[in-house]
């Protein structure tokens, strides 16, 4: 714990290893203790913890954009100490280079690369998303300050919002923000190989590159200011939350001309993802970084430390197997309305063994 309480910050890891939590099992939890106690306060959340159709946000829809916004917290972190240490940029850009070629293709491992079927598969992907954004994101941090990274982040979702709502789609004319009609789905059915997710258009497809990147870049600037010792620890934390505040309040009132949309990916859902993520963010570290209140967090920890590997395993490891060969009969012994809480606990601490294991013996997959 001490190597990584020097070279980074625990709320990062924690808040990293808490948004991945819900896609590794705590989603399902909340979902099985719906079904079995109906307590009302359970039944009025579970439409958070599913994504909105189209327009529109729910918690679930902040599991993606969360994690992006932290990979740029952890920017001025990790970059900043390769040039510290004299790194040439070249170096660092031939780096970050590798970093997005293996994501692109680890996503489409995750998507069945395996099928050898080209024509059937999704070369789009989450993976791919988070290394190209993140990518140029280093590029404008690297070689720029602070106060320009605002104006690319300002450019970049008006540029965005500009080519949205003024290009026309051939058959549907322009500002057409449908699944069909959108510019993003006309350049998809363009130039996207493969299959689309949605069919007709893909929400990780070609365009929403762009705002991603502003996704990222706010996060950078959020790792920048948290790095500055002029500050007061208190200050920083007022200014994230006050922050945070101000972007929702915009995106809300964004939202009546550009819809808040996970699958466009928006310019207003860009800063109303941002929003949650400054306030979440600004608490982690109050309570991790500054109030030193940090026992609880180890769990999050623990997951946040290797999140693109239990990415990765959700869709190539079958935790329930070694759940019914384990504590199968232990559970047979409950209520069977009880039974399906118990199986999504002990898959979750399976999972977690598993994850704390790669974590003592130092095995991350960093890319």
């Amino acid at each position: 714990m001490d190597e990584i309480k020097s070279n980074r910050l625990l709320s990062l890891d924690a808040l990293r290893g808490f948004d991945m939590f819900w896609i590794t099992g705590g989603q399902q939890l909340l979902l099985s203790l719906k079904d079995y106690t109906g307590w009302s306060w359970l039944v009025m959340i579970a439409p958070q913890f599913d994504h909105v159709e189209w327009n529109g946000f729910h918690f679930f829809d902040l599991i993606f954009p969360l994690f992006l916004f932290l990979s740029g917290v952890a920017m001025p972190f990790s970059l900043t100490r390769q040039l510290e240490k004299g790194v040439a940029k070249r170096k660092i850009y031939s780096k970050i280079s590798k970093r997005v070629a293996l994501l692109i293709f680890l996503g489409v491992i995750y998507n069945g690369l395996g099928d050898w079927n080209f024509s059937h598969i999704r070369f789009a992907s989450v993976l791919a998303q988070i290394g190209i954004a993140y990518f140029f994101a280093a590029l404008i941090f690297l070689n720029t300050d602070w106060k320009h990274q605002i104006y690319w982040v300002v450019g970049i979702l008006l540029f965005y919002w500009a080519i949205q709502t003024l290009i026309p789609v051939p058959g549907y004319g322009a500002g057409v923000l449908t699944s069909e009609g959108s510019i993003n789905a006309f350049i998809d059915r363009l130039f996207l190989p493969g299959q689309l997710f949605l069919g007709v258009s893909d929400p990780e497809g070609w365009l929403v590159k762009i705002p991603a990147t502003a996704t990222a870049l706010l996060g950078a600037l959020t790792g920048v200011f948290v790095k500055n010792k002029t500050i007061s620890e208190r200050k920083k934390i007022l200014y994230m939350f006050v922050s945070g505040v101000v972007l929702l309040v915009i995106s809300l009132i964004w939202n009546y001309v550009l819809p808040i949309n996970k699958n466009l990916w928006t310019s207003s859902f860009v800063l109303h993802t941002a929003g949650w993520s400054l306030l979440l963010f600004s608490i982690f570290y109050l309570v991790i970084d500054v109030v030193k209140i940090v026992t609880w967090s180890f769990f999050f920890t623990v997951i946040g430390m290797n999140s693109i590997t239990i990415y990765l395993a959700t869709v190539f490891v079958d935790y329930n197997r070694p759940v019914e060969r384990i504590f199968g009969g232990f559970i047979q012994h409950f209520d069977k309305g009880f039974q399906p809480v118990l199986g999504v606990c002990f898959m979750i601490i399976i999972q977690w063994l598993l994850f704390y294991f790669l974590y003592k013996k130092k095995i991350f997959l960093k890319v």
